[in-house]
């Protein structure tokens, strides 16, 4: 009998687990419950496009993945907060951005141009500076390509340095690169610097783009006109022949009004397209917050919708750009 161990009697299982698990201090505390929220493993890594090394930059997502995505990504964390949806508004969430569905890629088309085939018209939106009111120091411009269902088509961004922006102004040479939803740079524009103080009817007087996509491979130019009493430019090939014209009104800084420059044919008899400033109030008046509406043929050769679409900005700059106002003594 000594080799016997005794043995405690045995109970119900129900009232082993009363014994071992500890009164809940709180009396009205809620049943337990699994989350319906389970972090789930790290995703596969986006390998970069070719032609492009470095991979995607923040807050660019492969053309696979949903075309609404936030434009930033949140920082810091091992794991994102997570919200139940519909219930918990998410804080200081950015605006989701909806870009308009890749393309596929066309014969006889740039890469980054396959957008353009699908669109007949497209809206240009400057974002307002407020630094540029308060400290009037000129920054760099930026500007929102949407099409008519509000899907982002286009990102441009000025790329000039401090001194020339604010030494220069609106006379300033400049270099607007244009991406796509992948963040690639698919069009570049570059304004070279034209001395104004000879006469205006001087040829190295005149403003000149020139719009290259893909970079670095010249599709057209948009050169000004020497008018008296109105804007009018040349859109041209990459050899410089002049292939179609824009026409602007006689007055540009009319208050209250649309600008409209329309893009007419060489012999002017035939409307192609327009490029429309849209008049915004007293936002128009007092900022750089500029709306243009750029209509062209469906079926216009995508090159030429390019070089209309460039033409829009050498406009821009030329006449709608204010720089702040000096302060006198």
């Amino acid at each position: 009998m000594s080799g016997v161990v005794p043995t405690a009697p045995e109970q119900p299982a129900g009232e082993m687990e009363n014994q071992t698990k500890p009164p809940d201090p709180r009396s009205d505390a809620p049943p337990e419950y699994n989350s319906h929220f389970v972090p789930g493993p790290p995703g596969t890594a986006v390998p970069p496009p070719a032609g492009y090394p470095g991979g995607l930059p923040m807050g660019y997502y492969s053309p696979q993945q949903p075309s609404t995505f936030p434009l930033y990504q949140p920082v810091g964390g091992t794991h994102p907060v997570q919200y139940q949806p519909g219930k918990y508004p998410v804080p200081n969430q950015p605006v989701p951005i909806t870009w308009m569905p890749g393309p596929t890629p066309m014969a006889n088309c740039p890469p980054g141009l396959e957008y353009l085939v699908q669109l007949d018209n497209i809206h240009v939106l400057q974002h307002f500076e407020p630094l540029e009111m308060m400290t009037r120091f000129e920054t760099n411009n930026r500007y929102d390509i949407k099409n008519n269902s509000d899907q982002m088509v286009y990102m441009v961004t000025e790329d000039t340095d401090d001194f020339t922006r604010n030494a220069y102004r609106t006379l300033r040479p400049f270099v607007l690169r244009v991406t796509d939803c992948m963040g690639r740079e698919i069009m570049t524009m570059q304004r070279p610097f034209r001395c104004t103080c000879c006469c205006f009817c001087c040829p190295s007087a005149r403003q000149e783009l020139e719009v290259q996509c893909p970079p670095g491979i010249t599709i057209g130019f948009v050169a000004e006109h020497w008018n008296l009493c109105r804007a009018v430019y040349s859109i041209q090939n990459e050899k410089k022949e002049n292939v179609m014209r824009v026409r602007g009104p006689c007055s540009t800084y009319g208050c209250g009004s649309d600008s409209v420059f329309e893009v007419k044919s060489l012999d002017g008899v035939s409307n192609i397209g327009s490029i429309i400033r849209k008049w915004n109030g007293l936002l128009s008046a007092m900022a750089d917050a500029d709306h243009f509406d750029i209509h062209f043929p469906l079926d216009l050769d995508v090159k030429m919708k390019a070089m209309i679409f460039g033409a829009c900005f050498l406009i821009d700059f030329m006449y709608f750009e204010r720089s702040p106002p000096q302060r006198s003594r």
